[in-house]
């Protein structure tokens, strides 16, 4: 009789969209921030939405395309489509190989996500480990959701501990307690993105409980020496006086004593056409020099020690 196994995914190899040399938002001293594919969450401002699925997807950059036809004759699937503009992306037929990405000469096409061991990523990070020592920076590991593949985090966290690089994570919560507890060994700061505390509100915006996301974060405030909550600060969205309050409350509460606020961008609008969809909310503007100062005047109202950015 044959017997299907379910499928296991090899620890050791993960999927990355992209990987920041020199980046200074993402945790303390000059850092490299390796972004995993995937996220549970659907926020509509999210600012990469090419981290949202889980698998390697085609991304087009119409403004660059020459027109050369050269993607027309390297496809071998039919997923290739002449426009008024150059050249479209079938996406039902594309089998995301990469040989039009690799044969386009103005990097109209490309591939958002590619897999990548830890050997290879490591090898990646440590060119950067003199800038790591001058500094006191180290690895952050982002998104998308990098607790969506916590087999492939562990491994790279450990294999950064094993070579002493400082590592954080940077995570919406959204994931089992024992994805948490199993990474919190190995990661030096936990960089929490804390949204919306009112569970229905939360659900409305991200299309999904926050429950699980302030039980991770109680269990971090008790048990790990480092945790800072990142506040996103969305017009419209989280930047009310009531939501900032609840967060202030609820971060004072657990004793932590530092939240960054984190302005929304547009910045990530034109990926979603990139992507072949729709940018939700588009008029949507960065909040006013006056809002920011004003969500930091509530949030230190409690304590908190307020930063602006990461």
């Amino acid at each position: 009789m044959l017997v299907c196994l379910p499928r296991v995914r090899d620890v050791t190899t993960g999927t990355i969209f992209h990987v920041e040399r020199f980046a200074v938002h993402d945790g303390p001293g000059i850092r490299t921030a390796v972004f995993l594919k995937g996220c549970p969450l659907r926020c509509w401002w999210c600012h990469s939405p090419e981290s949202q699925a889980r698998d390697p997807e085609p991304f087009l950059r119409r403004d660059r395309c020459i027109r050369c036809g050269q993607c027309l004759d390297a496809c071998a699937h039919d997923a290739v489509w002449p426009v008024d503009e150059g050249y479209d992306v079938i996406r039902a037929q594309c089998a995301v190989c990469g040989e039009c990405a690799r044969l386009c000469p103005s990097g109209a096409r490309d591939i958002a996500g590619r897999p990548v061991t830890v050997e290879e990523l490591l090898a990646e990070i440590e060119r950067d480990v003199p800038f790591f020592d001058r500094s006191g920076g180290g690895v952050t590991f982002s998104g998308g959701e990098p607790l969506m593949q916590p087999g492939f985090l562990g491994a790279a966290l450990a294999a950064c501990r094993a070579r002493r690089l400082h590592t954080a994570v940077e995570t919406a919560g959204f994931a089992p307690s024992s994805v948490v507890e199993a990474v919190a060994g190995d990661t030096d700061l936990f960089l929490y993105d804390l949204k919306l505390v009112d569970d229905a509100r939360h659900r409305r915006a991200t299309g999904v409980s926050n429950a699980l996301i302030l039980d991770n974060l109680r269990w971090l405030a008790r048990t790990h020496p480092a945790v800072r909550v990142r506040v996103p600060l969305v017009p419209g969205e989280t930047d009310d006086q009531a939501n900032l309050a609840a967060i202030g409350a609820l971060v004072a509460s657990l004793g932590l004593p530092r939240v960054d606020l984190l302005p929304y961008h547009s910045a990530g609008l034109a990926k979603y056409r990139r992507l072949g969809r729709e940018a939700p909310r588009p008029d949507v503007q960065p909040p006013s020099p006056a809002a920011l100062a004003g969500a930091a005047r509530t949030l230190e109202s409690f304590g908190l020690t307020v930063h602006l950015g990461g």
